[in-house]
């Protein structure tokens, strides 16, 4: 079932499915090399504002229940 696609999406399925079947699954790889590269960058870059903000002091330790508690409150 396929929705109604961007404009853009659908030119780039369609010189995807031109190409013959090997070269079209080299462009499922290349893409799904680059989006892990993306998502890997992604969560470094979470993990370096994570750091930052536990040396500015914006971030507490706890318990769940700490945690419950305080949203409780």
């Amino acid at each position: 079932m396929e929705t109604h696609l961007p404009q853009g999406v659908q030119q780039v399925l369609e010189a995807v499915e031109a190409l013959p079947e090997e070269e079209q699954w080299m462009v499922v790889e290349i893409i799904a090399n680059r989006l892990r590269r993306l998502r890997r960058q992604q969560l470094v870059e979470e993990v370096e504002e994570a750091r930052s903000a536990y040396r500015r002091g914006e971030v507490r330790r706890g318990s769940v229940d700490d945690l419950l508690r305080e949203l409780d409150e």
